[in-house]
């Protein structure tokens, strides 16, 4: 799969599910789950302890989903997340370093911004699209607002993306959108209650689909 799938099967899939797990098999399990309603992208955090390990795990035994390395800071992590089996890196903020290695190894890479000036910059710099984060604190207005100068950048807001909020931001002009524990409860990850995840993946994907 070259990075023109993966991107392709990223904006498809309309909502990345980010997960902070606290061993690899929570997260295989959690990532069937979510599979089973309907969502294979997946991003777990650097700030998930093994992280890295656990990439390589479920990209073993999952190979149909596609799993993300997120929280990426510098290049190295991004390298050793990569030769993992990550199908794509996802920053926190504008680390032109980071989308350096991206672009050489050939994988996706969506940089975190906030500002129009961040933006530019992570644009600039070659971020195939730009993770809107906090996105809670602009809601779905501030996406239609960046869209009207940069009609050609990406948006992917990330932060304060729910079932009732997912249709506004993606009718805002996001190119999809990223969920956290509003999709994955910690209580649901830790009490392993897979089949609740699974049920609201499913409203996710009914809301996300919900837009023409």
């Amino acid at each position: 799969m070259n990075k023109s799938d993966i991107l392709a099967r990223l904006k498809a899939q309309k909502v990345i599910a980010l997960i902070r797990a606290d061993n690899a098999e929570s997260l295989v399990d959690c990532a069937r789950a979510l599979q089973a309603g309907g969502l294979g992208a997946i991003e777990l955090t650097m700030t998930t302890p093994g992280a890295i390990e656990m990439v390589a795990r479920v990209s073993k035994e999952l190979p149909e989903a596609l799993i993300g390395l997120g929280t990426v800071l510098d290049p190295d992590t991004a390298k050793r997340g990569i030769a993992a089996g990550a199908k794509f890196i996802v920053t926190p903020a504008v680390r032109p370093a980071v989308i350096a290695a991206c672009k050489e190894a050939g994988v996706p890479v969506l940089s975190g911004a906030l500002t129009p000036t961040e933006a530019c910059t992570a644009w600039d710099a070659g971020a195939d699209v730009i993770k809107i984060f906090p996105a809670e604190f602009f809601g779905p207005a501030y996406i239609k607002s960046l869209k009207a100068p940069f009609p050609k950048m990406e948006f992917l807001p990330t932060g304060g993306v729910t079932p009732q909020t997912v249709g506004d931001f993606l009718k805002a002009g996001a190119w999809a959108t990223a969920a956290g524990s509003a999709l994955v409860a910690p209580a649901a990850l830790k009490a392993r209650d897979w089949a609740a995840v699974t049920a609201r993946a499913k409203e996710f994907v009914a809301a996300a689909a919900a837009v023409a």
